[in-house]
């Protein structure tokens, strides 16, 4: 596999086929691939939620009525809607659940392993909470790895997608009753497969020059 040559075919979707379905086996390599995306320190603040039937989409939908119109078709025609969402607080529960988990999967070797862990967990999470007053923005970032990886991953599979954050977040949060889970909606990304008439298949990518994005040291 060339994974620059996915980088380069990819595009972000302005139009779907709302006769053709992602097979089940892609969808479930999907969804794998959001699991396992990597987070800082595995904080894992996340939740997804993936809509495929009308009915689930018909809810993310309700979230692009007014100003953001312009995105319904795209969610309405894609096979499958992700909504990517960030925990409302990364609290001490959370933790507890996360050092349970990677004790279960057997990650530590000692207990001084399992205590490492968790006190460089807790210090990142503390300094975010009450240092830095940033944990939502801290969390929401650790959400578009996941969404890096589900981008690049859909693309290994020839499956098209369009990420969006032209929605009514406040919407969407009441659509899917999120707030009641301690979620809130981050981005949203649109899966499937081109329609004929999909404009941006045939444009050229665009990007500024390699030497002025990246610098060799």
């Amino acid at each position: 596999m060339n994974i620059a040559q996915l980088a380069t075919r990819r595009y972000t979707t302005k139009s779907f086929d709302p006769s053709r379905k992602i097979p089940a086996e892609q969808v479930a390599q999907l969804k794998t691939l959001l699991r396992y995306s990597p987070s800082s320190t595995n904080s894992q603040p996340w939740h997804f939620v993936l809509a495929s039937s009308d009915a689930g989409k018909a809810k993310v939908a309700e979230a692009t009525s007014g100003f953001y119109v312009f995105n319904a078709a795209k969610v309405q025609n894609a096979s499958h809607v992700v909504v990517l969402c960030a925990r409302s607080e990364i609290n001490e529960a959370h933790l507890a659940r996360l050092l349970a988990q990677e004790e279960q999967d057997g990650r530590f070797a000692t207990p001084e392993a399992k205590a490492g862990q968790n006190n460089g967990r807790t210090y990142f999470a503390n300094m975010h909470r009450f240092d830095l007053k940033d944990a939502q923005h801290w969390m929401e970032k650790q959400v578009y790895l996941a969404l890096g990886t589900l981008l690049l991953g859909a693309a290994a599979l020839e499956i098209d997608a369009c990420p969006i954050e032209g929605f009514d977040v406040k919407l969407l949060n009441d659509a899917l009753d999120l707030r009641a889970q301690g979620l809130s909606a981050v981005v949203v990304v649109a899966l499937g497969y081109r329609a004929a008439d999909d404009f941006n298949a045939a444009l050229p990518k665009s990007r500024l020059p390699m030497d002025e994005v990246l610098s060799e040291i």
